[in-house]
């Protein structure tokens, strides 16, 4: 699920969305939650809550990676605002910190590595283009079901005809303040434990 709030830019609104679509939705109101749900379905596929601060300090939590406090929270939400169901979701961590094991070149193509990254459970190949990119690295790994802050929802792939399971993610690609602007993963301090999830403590501008 992506959780985006951005009050100077959109006010005070939260924004969930569960599924990327591009079917005919519908809008139904429900005091201050807005739910958004495929036209033939009914599915869920967003809600947006608005007044959130009066319900929930958002600052508290960490929005790459929700919890299922926060999950609670707003199911909560729903209750007050007449919204009968529940979020049901995965929370386990989808930015997570991963150690760079080792790296290849990519067949076709000059500019993509292949890496083999650590992250704690498993060792996933994610194809790479960073030119910043180097053996022993510990980086930001957006795992398959993340979604970045642009939107883009994290799926395998392949690139060039190499399977990719993941991103390495750059500073400008996870919305951090002061983030530089030109092309490079985030290098993580040394003494951050593989697996575990990513926080903004974690980084220095």
């Amino acid at each position: 699920m992506q959780v985006v709030y951005n009050r100077q830019g959109i006010g005070d609104v939260l924004l969930l969305t569960l599924h990327q679509t591009d079917a005919k939705t519908i809008v139904e109101e429900y005091g201050d939650v807005t739910r958004i749900a495929l036209a033939d379905s009914g599915e869920a596929v967003a809600y947006n809550i608005f007044n959130a601060s009066d319900y929930i300090d958002i600052n508290h939590y960490e929005l790459l990676n929700i919890d299922q406090d926060f999950v609670e929270q707003v199911n909560h939400i729903f209750n007050n605002n007449g919204l009968n169901e529940t979020l049901n979701i995965d929370v386990s961590p989808k930015f997570v910190v991963g150690k760079i094991d080792s790296i290849d070149q990519h067949d076709d193509s000059d500019k993509l590595s292949v890496c083999q990254v650590d992250v704690g459970e498993e060792t996933l190949q994610i194809v790479c283009g960073a030119p910043n990119v180097t053996e022993g690295q510990k980086v930001v790994v957006a795992k398959v079901g993340a979604f970045m802050p642009s939107g883009l929802e994290i799926k395998d792939s392949e690139l060039r005809g190499v399977k990719s399971t993941g991103m390495i993610c750059a500073a400008r690609e996870l919305n951090l303040p002061n983030a530089p602007q030109e092309k490079g993963i985030l290098v993580l301090n040394d003494q951050e434990k593989v697996g575990n999830p990513f926080t903004l403590s974690m980084y220095q501008a």
